[in-house]
């Protein structure tokens, strides 16, 4: 094992009354930082630091929407609760984020327009304004916009006969002034939405110059307006509060609750306004006036709106050479069969469980192929299975619609308050229900998160059941990008608690129990407080303690509170958090024995994986929770023990890879800033996604 590096402590004590507790949005403002550093990272090539730059953007996006439009609903409700953390009212927290956000937003503008695009213009990629044009590039594109985008457009006139348009969330626009040229009445505001459907980026044919689709409609607007004086145009973006939620316990029928949620949320109140350099003053008073928002939610920017959209630019480009090199996940060794019948998969599970780690493992040769080959298998009885979030043409999902099909008993919960994705999951539900599945939406009050499959098979005269409980969605798309775990296991136990979850999920149990599956409301956060206090008196009596604890997230008080209490004790903790960690590592008489780091690289760390030392006697975990309140007490989340010892060795090294990660990790510290670890001189990169990659080729001998 490596030894992980360490940060020192802070050399004072925690001052009477300080706070224990970090402020979770900061917290998460810090994650979102060091997701731009990865732009700036000039180690990582061109068109990975331009999609790092979209990523920022779009995480910024979902943070307005949930975090922000929350904190706003609870300054409406008149909320005054200073929180855990002590940082301050709802008020005060939308002044800090603001605070944090702004010099944040100009370091990535900064980035993008001073450093990125002046780069990748060297090798021939270009995002231009319409100035930057040739002549001849103008007439041609002018031409393509009446034939392609005038069509489309919609000018939508603001005056007594019209009021003011509907802004749809995150959409982009353009505000426009007019007037009758010669008359002194004072300019007329109109609004252009650049639809969606169209590109983003408008190519210059047999180039890679290309021009934002705004720029191409603002400098065509006097076809939108014929006869009319263009005064001014300038383009816009608003985001809207996602945070809505409707009462489920007085609720007839959830589903039309969710596409109740759906309709509400689509004229949610606006919680930021974007706006481009330049624009005049009347026009955003004008625009703050009728999104009812205030000049402090308002958000200038130099260059492009809607960062995000680079993402397609950068996924699109043919230019290899500025990109990561590509990864091609392996089949796991134990799912490597001489005959090519997909069902030897059960005969390989019934052998021994078998441990995967996506993407480093494929998830098409593994879960995808268990799935596929349980829906096609004849002696295959029943399939039941947790669908949080999956992908547009899942072949996880047309699996399930074709063995319902075939009338083999298929049972799916299916999260319709999956965040974002739910009138996908609704349109799925529906495809199941209409061939016959059994689908059921979850537990009243509870989001179901849990990852978890059953498959029930016939075997001689008796019925085998095969398990796969996993960190990660069952979603071929994000399993290429996400770092999960995921177990299959034919064990007894382990099968029959599956069962219960499922009986739990889908009918009627009282007080269910379960033997090895850690079940979150029900057991989990007393199992993992039982393991930590555990651990607390094998330190205090001299048997030593060790915990490490791999998550995306940490915000609750309690289990915060019991590390405390542990490393007070003399436990030894390590954390890797990739994101919110309210815990503050290294304060002296209190946490001097924790320490946090958070892994940001090519791929998004998003396995959850927990190891208690226990005296000698070692207990690993992997589950779909974090250790916050939001998994612990108000969704159904499933966690695994790993009880083969060569898996747990498996478990164990990537645990330690990712502790001695000195190139894409972050030491915390105790104030919630953090400090990217170097190599010193002399001393190897070890970066972990790369050596888990590395790793992978080696177990399959390449």
């Amino acid at each position: 094992m490596i030894e992980p590096k360490r940060v020192e402590a802070l050399e004072r004590p925690v001052a009477e009354g300080e706070p224990l507790f970090l402020n979770r949005e900061l917290s998460w403002l810090e994650f979102n930082a060091r997701v731009l550093h990865e732009a700036e990272d000039p180690d990582n090539p061109l068109l990975e630091r331009l999609k790092f730059i979209a990523i920022f953007d779009s995480n910024l996006d979902e943070f307005f929407m949930k975090r922000v439009g929350g904190l706003k609903q609870q300054i409406a409700s008149n909320v005054r609760d200073l929180g855990a953390d002590g940082e301050g009212t709802p008020r005060q927290q939308l002044a800090q984020i603001n605070a944090s956000v702004r010099p944040t937003v100009a370091r990535q503008r900064r980035l993008l327009n001073q450093d990125l695009l002046p780069l990748l213009r060297q090798h021939g990629l270009e995002i231009l304004s319409w100035d930057e044009l040739r002549a001849s590039e103008r007439r041609h594109l002018c031409e393509e916009f009446d034939r392609l985008i005038f069509p489309v457009l919609t000018p939508l006139a603001v005056d007594p006969a019209h009021p003011f348009p509907f802004i749809s969330n995150v959409s982009l626009s353009l505000a426009v002034a007019v007037k009758v040229p010669g008359e002194g009445q004072l300019p007329r505001f109109a609004r252009v939405k650049a639809p969606h459907i169209l590109p983003r980026w408008v190519q210059v044919p047999k180039t890679l110059r290309y021009v934002p689709l705004e720029e191409l409609i603002s400098h065509n607007l006097d076809r939108l307006f014929p006869g009319m004086e263009i005064v001014e145009s300038a383009c816009f973006r608003v985001t809207r509060n996602a945070d809505v939620h409707r009462n489920e316990e007085t609720a007839e029928d959830l589903l039309e609750v969710i596409q109740e949620e759906l309709r509400e949320r689509r004229f949610a109140t606006v919680v930021r306004l974007e706006t481009s350099k330049g624009m005049s003053k009347w026009m955003t008073g004008l625009l703050c006036e009728q999104l009812e928002i205030s000049e402090a939610e308002v958000y200038e920017v130099e260059g492009p709106l809607a960062l995000k959209d680079l993402m397609s630019l950068a996924s699109e480009a043919p230019l290899p050479s500025l990109r990561f090199r590509p990864w091609v996940p392996v089949t796991q060794p134990r799912l490597v069969f001489d005959t090519g019948e997909e069902t030897e998969i059960f005969r390989a599970i019934d052998e021994g469980d078998i441990l995967v780690h996506h993407p480093y493992d494929s998830f098409a040769t593994s879960v995808q192929r268990f799935i596929e080959t349980a829906a096609d298998d004849p002696k295959v009885f029943a399939i039941k299975q947790t669908l949080y979030r999956t992908s547009a043409g899942s072949p996880n999902m047309q699996a399930l619609i074709r063995a319902a099909e075939a009338r083999k008993q298929i049972a799916v919960t299916v999260e319709i308050k999956a965040r974002f994705d739910e009138a996908a999951n609704i349109e799925w539900a529906e495809a199941l229900e209409n061939v016959g599945a059994h689908v059921c939406y979850g537990m009243v009050g509870l989001k179901t998160h849990a990852k978890v499959a059953l498959v029930v098979r016939q075997d001689g005269d008796t019925l085998r059941r095969y398990v796969h409980v996993a960190t990660g969605n069952y979603n071929p798309e994000t399993a290429k990008l996400y770092t999960d775990v995921g177990l299959f296991t034919s064990d007894a136990a382990i099968s029959h608690d599956a069962l219960q979850l499922f009986n739990m999920l889908t009918g009627f149990v009282h007080q269910p129990q379960f033997e090895k599956l850690l079940v979150a409301p029900v057991s989990m956060r007393q199992r993992f407080l039982e393991m930590i206090a555990r651990e607390a008196e094998h330190a205090r009596e001299g048997r030593g303690g060790h915990i490490i604890a791999k998550m995306n997230a940490l915000d609750d008080k309690q289990m915060a509170e019991a590390l405390y209490e542990a490393s007070v004790a003399g436990v030894e903790i390590d954390l890797i958090v990739r994101g919110i960690c309210r815990l503050r590592p290294g304060l002296p008489g209190q946490s001097e024995t924790i320490r946090v780091i958070s892994i940001v690289g090519r791929l998004l760390e998003h396995a959850r994986i927990f190891y208690f030392a226990n005296g000698g006697s070692p207990r690993y975990y992997i589950g779909s929770a974090d250790w916050m309140s939001r998994n612990l007490d108000a969704r159904v989340e499933a966690a695994v023990p790993i009880e083969d010892p060569r898996l747990q060795e498996e478990v164990q090294a990537i645990l330690d890879l990712q502790l001695a990660d000195n190139c894409k990790a972050w030491d915390m510290r105790s104030d919630g800033s953090y400090v990217q670890r170097r190599p010193s001189p002399g001393e190897e990169p070890r970066c972990s996604q790369d050596l888990l990659m590395q790793r992978a080729l080696e177990k399959v001998g390449r």
